[in-house]
């Protein structure tokens, strides 16, 4: 009687074990890492498709309007009328028109 209860006690199987850690991942992946790799990728295709007069905002929070596009970096100037460069990865968005007045 004895053994029949250590082995209805037993550790189960292995995939009992690690369904729950599955669907903590899979809900991870759908909350977190699907949104953030869209907002990325939308990101990605702004920033190539930036033109000069465009005016820009940086993740150091400079505003600038785009005056020359180069293949890693833009030129912008600043409201002070002073010329920057600055890399691509560095623009965190596009200046909406209703931000401008």
């Amino acid at each position: 009687m004895m053994m029949n209860i250590l082995l209805i006690q037993g550790g189960g199987s292995l995939l009992w074990t690690l369904l729950p850690f599955a669907l903590i991942f899979g809900i991870f992946y759908f909350l977190v890492i699907l949104p953030q790799r869209r907002q990325q990728q939308e990101l990605k295709t702004m920033i190539a498709g930036l033109k000069n007069g465009d005016e820009v905002v940086t993740n150091g929070g400079i505003i600038g309007k785009i005056i020359e596009v180069r293949e890693t970096s833009f030129i912008i100037r600043s409201a002070d009328k002073s010329n920057m460069e600055i890399g691509k990865a560095a623009v965190v968005g596009k200046r909406a028109d209703e931000e401008k007045k």
